[in-house]
């Protein structure tokens, strides 16, 4: 059996942005976010400074109304910042992000569109090569075992079905970068284990920066090269914990000792900050 792991071995401290060497794709430098509504002024984020590597694949771990869709909302460039700066290969972000792919907690399909079609949405909106797109949508939705359903509405498909359509879409156009929000939250337990290998080889075969938003514990652990653990609202980054787990990833890996050891980390985090509370 593996030796227990010591917390300091696992995380870093919160201003601690890059562990390993190698160019910041993502930059965000004191990011805040402030909403003014009805009931007045609400700080959705305090400072947040973040480094992302390119092809690392990071989740953000936190409780609901921590900021962590807002966030994702700042780095796609759909919402803008309060204060701070967002960078992606040294350009600002100051509005939409064409180069990002971003997949929702909802699948958000075209109820009149095939899932071919919903897919091929990207390639139209870009004015792509429509014959180069539809063999990569097909190659795509053949990744995911949905090449039999290309021609299936969203009304014929499974919820696991339409996030796959969904990932697809976003992916069509190779993004370097992927912001998904909690996009296996609705799901089964089996079909969001096989959408997680899923996402796994299509990151690992198209070598993107990922950017993945959850409240799953031994999801971020499974998926991450790290996990950001953000505090309750107003949202900052709390601890980010090297996640140090070989890669391809296996479904027994979350029996292993250090897994477990990682989850216990975690969740002591949380039950400091004061989201889990036990009697």
């Amino acid at each position: 059996m593996n030796a227990p792991l010591s917390p300091d071995s696992l995380s870093t401290p919160a201003t601690e942005t890059l562990t390993s060497t190698g160019p910041a794709h993502v930059s965000i430098k004191g990011v805040t976010k402030v909403f003014n509504g009805r009931k007045g002024r609400v700080q959705a984020l305090e400072p947040v400074d973040l480094d992302i590597r390119r092809g690392e694949f990071v989740s953000i771990l936190g409780p609901s109304g921590c900021g962590k869709s807002t966030l994702m909302m700042l780095l796609s460039g759909l919402l803008p910042a309060s204060s701070g700066q967002i960078t992606v290969d040294d350009k600002e972000i100051n509005g939409p992000n064409p180069d990002a792919g971003i997949v929702f907690q909802k699948d958000v399909l075209l109820d009149w569109r095939s899932a071919l079609e919903n897919v091929m949405i990207q390639a139209e909106i870009r004015k792509t090569d429509k014959a180069e797109a539809e063999a990569r949508a097909m190659d795509l939705l053949s990744m995911v075992s949905l090449d039999d359903f290309h021609d299936a509405y969203p009304s014929e498909l499974s919820g696991g079905m339409r996030q796959r359509v969904s990932i697809c879409r976003a992916l069509l156009h190779k993004p370097p970068l992927m912001l998904m929000d909690e996009p296996f939250g609705a799901l089964d337990a089996m079909t969001r284990d096989q959408l997680q290998l899923d996402l796994l080889k299509l990151c690992r075969d198209d070598d993107m920066t990922v950017f993945f938003i959850t409240h799953s514990i031994p999801e971020a652990i499974f998926l991450s090269d790290r996990v950001v653990v953000m505090t309750p609202r107003p949202g900052r980054v709390e601890r980010i914990v090297n996640i140090d787990l070989p890669r391809p990833r296996r479904l027994a890996m979350r029996e292993d000792p250090k897994f477990i050891q990682y989850v216990h980390e975690l969740t002591g985090i949380f039950k400091s900050l004061g989201v889990f509370r036990e009697e």
